[in-house]
C-alpha cells in the first residue's frame, strides 16, 4: 500500500483544515442560543443533535492528513466528555483556538517547545483560577438544577439529585439502559474502588468500553497469578459446578495466565474478567478485606496459610453485578 508523504508548512495547513473542519461543524451549537447540526448516518435515519462529542465522531475526511487533524479535535472531544461528561464543544472551540495561535506563533519562528510550555502555564493558571470560581454544590436543589439542565429533563434532574440524596456524597450513581418503559431509581448496597480490567480484550461491551458480569463468582487473592497452572485447579472445580464466568481480583494478574484468560474469553469457553486489587500494601490488604465482606469471600493469601494451588470453590465470593472499566470496578 502506497504511503502519502507531507512535509513542513503544507502538512501544518492540512492538520489546520481538518481540525477546523470539525470544529466549525461542531462550535455552532455553544451556549443556549446553539443551533442543531443533522447527520446523515451510514444506517438509520438521520440524526439531529447539538450534542459536540456526537457530531465529531459522525465526521470522516477523505484526505488523509486533514483526517489525522480531525482525529486530534474529536480526541479533545472524547477525552472531555470520558472526563467530565460535558463541556465537550467547549474543549473543542478552545483546543481549535490554541490551535490556530500556535501554528501562526511557529510560522513566525517562534520555538515550538516554548509555544508548548506557554500554553501548559496558561492552562494551569486558568484552572486555578477556576478553582477559586467554582462554586460547590451543597445541597438537594443545587444538584437538581445541575442535573435538569444537564439531562434536559426535570424529570430526569429530580430522579438524580434525588438518588444522590438516597447513597450520600460518597456514593456511586450508574445509569443503564432498561428494556421497559419509564425512569426507575434504585439503591444497591456495593461498592466501588479505583482500579479497572487489566485488559480491554476482556471487555464485554466494546460500546461502552466496560467488563459485565452478573450472578458471578469472585475470588480475592493477595497473591500475583503470572502462570495458569496456579489457577487452574480451581478453575477446573469451579467448571464442575457448571458455572463459565469468573472474576478475579489480585494483587497483578501478567503473563501466561492473563494470555490464556484472553483466549479463553475470547473463544467463550471461559469467561474471566482480571481486576487489580485496590491500593497499597497494609492498605491493599484492607481493601481486600472490605470487599470480602460484601461479597461473602475469603481472600487467598499465604500469610494465612491458603494457597491458590490447593484452594476450593469455597473461598469464593458472590456478586449480583461486577461492572469494571479501565479505570473503575463496581461491585453490587
Amino acid at each position: 500500500m502506497s504511503k502519502q508523504i507531507t512535509y513542513d508548512e503544507k502538512v501544518r495547513a492540512l492538520l489546520k483544515e481538518g481540525v477546523d473542519k470539525v470544529a466549525n461543524a461542531v462550535k455552532i451549537t455553544i451556549g443556549p442560543r446553539g443551533k442543531n447540526v443533522i447527520l446523515d448516518r451510514s444506517y438509520g435515519s438521520p440524526m439531529i443533535t447539538n450534542d459536540g462529542v456526537t457530531i465529531a465522531k459522525e465526521i470522516s475526511l477523505s484526505d488523509k492528513v486533514e483526517n489525522m487533524g480531525a482525529e486530534m479535535i474529536k480526541e479533545v472531544a472524547s477525552k472531555t466528555n470520558e472526563v467530565a461528561g460535558d463541556g465537550t464543544t467547549t474543549a473543542v472551540v478552545l483546543a481549535q483556538a490554541m490551535i490556530a495561535e500556535g501554528m501562526k506563533k511557529t510560522t513566525m519562528g517562534v520555538n515550538a517547545m516554548g509555544v508548548r510550555l506557554g500554553i501548559e502555564a496558561g492552562a494551569e493558571a486558568i484552572v486555578a483560577a477556576l478553582k477559586t470560581m467554582a462554586k460547590p454544590i451543597k445541597n438537594h436543589s443545587e444538584i437538581k438544577q445541575v442535573a435538569t439542565i444537564s439531562a434536559e429533563s426535570e424529570e430526569i434532574g429530580t430522579i438524580i439529585a434525588d438518588t444522590i440524596d438516597k447513597v450520600g456524597q460518597d456514593g456511586v450513581v450508574t445509569v443503564e439502559e432498561s428494556q421497559t418503559v419509564g425512569i426507575e431509581s434504585e439503591v444497591v448496597k456495593g461498592l466501588q474502588f479505583e482500579k479497572g480490567y487489566v485488559s480491554p480484550y476482556l471487555i464485554t461491551n466494546p460500546e461502552r468500553m466496560e467488563a459485565e458480569y452478573n450472578d458471578v463468582a469472585v475470588l480475592l487473592t493477595d497473591k500475583k497469578i503470572s502462570s495458569i497452572k496456579d489457577i487452574l485447579p480451581l478453575l477446573e472445580k469451579l467448571a464442575q459446578t457448571g458455572k463459565k464466568d469468573l472474576v478475579i481480583i489480585a494483587d497483578d494478574i501478567d503473563g501466561e495466565a492473563l494470555s490464556t484468560f484472553i483466549v479463553n474469553k475470547l473463544r467463550g469457553t471461559f469467561n474471566i474478567l482480571a481486576v487489580k486489587a485496590p491500593g497499597f500494601g497494609d492498605r491493599k490488604k484492607d481493601a481486600l478485606a472490605d470487599i470480602a465482606a460484601v461479597i461473602g469471600a475469603k481472600v487467598v493469601s499465604e500469610e494465612v496459610g491458603m494457597k491458590m494451588e490447593t484452594a476450593e470453590i469455597s473461598v469464593l465470593g458472590h456478586a449480583g453485578k461486577v461492572i469494571a472499566t479501565k479505570d473503575h470496578t463496581t461491585i453490587v
